[in-house]
């Protein structure tokens, strides 16, 4: 595992040269954020060693380089799920080549359904916290203690500090911010009424399928991670309707050049 890591790390160390500090994940329908992203050179995964390759609908399967807020960043433009068939290693797969190459901060967005009465389709949550649903760990198995220890802290897994900025930046900025913990399911079906009711009567505000699995990783790794969801369906008992992939790319697309100017002034200052 370490020589794969290795291996894919000194590959892109070839293609990137200086490396940033910052690596962003772009989820379902939020992948036009890269058009933010000035002077980009474009990687597919098909041409990076030991690299997944994207099959969903909305995510392209290619690495960014490039500068956001003035700084250089990695982004990832589409994600893998374990819904695809991938089992957690090859899910969180990018963040340890992330760990290998230096990467210190991880921003993460997702499409999400939301639980929270108080949310709309369009919203942006800031998480908080989340809570892990899926069936296999992606700590699961032998720990290699170059990669972190056996057993690591998650009582702050999303950075305190980013999301103070991030509060800061949307105040100043006039920028609706909900907040609350996001689920992470397995998928690939959206939820059923009482599936919502039962995430939310648990503690939930959003639920989704991915998210969870990267940011365990980015937390063993010592990363300081930063995420949002878009709410891009709603799974509230007397509003739910139902929901197609293109509906939540459609609401997806709507709301990202909010959180794209959050993400950018935050990067600015980090």
């Amino acid at each position: 595992m370490l020589e794969t890591i290795n291996q894919t790390a000194d590959y892109l160390k070839g293609k990137i040269g200086d490396i940033p500090n910052t690596a962003i994940i772009l989820g379902t329908g939020l992948g036009e954020l890269v058009h933010e992203i000035e002077g980009k050179n474009e990687i597919p995964y098909a041409e990076i060693p030991n690299f997944p390759v994207s099959t969903v609908e909305g995510h392209s399967g290619k690495l960014i380089v490039g500068t956001l807020g003035g700084k250089k960043v990695l982004a990832m433009q589409g994600r893998f799920h374990y819904y695809e068939g991938y089992d957690m290693k090859q899910v969180t797969f990018p963040i340890r080549v992330f760990q290998a190459l230096g990467i210190e901060y991880l921003f993460v967005s997702n499409a999400a359904g939301g639980m929270n009465p108080s949310f709309d389709i369009g919203d942006i949550m800031l998480i908080e916290d989340h809570i892990n649903l899926f069936p296999e760990h992606p700590l699961h198995g032998k720990n290699y203690k170059q990669l972190g220890t056996r057993f690591p802290d998650m009582s702050e897994a999303y950075s305190r500090e980013l999301r103070l900025m991030a509060m800061e930046i949307a105040k100043e900025k006039n920028i609706k911010l909900q907040h609350g913990v996001y689920v992470g399911a397995q998928g690939p079906t959206f939820e059923t009424p009482a599936e919502y009711n039962f995430f939310r009567i648990i503690g939930g505000d959003a639920v989704g399928m991915s998210t969870v699995p990267e940011v365990i990783i980015a937390n063993h790794a010592k990363m300081k991670v930063l995420a949002f969801s878009i709410i891009t369906d709603l799974g509230v008992i007397g509003k739910i309707v139902e929901v197609s992939h293109e509906d939540v790319q459609e609401a997806a697309k709507i709301a990202q050049p909010k959180m794209a100017e959050i993400m950018r002034s935050i990067i600015r200052k980090i």
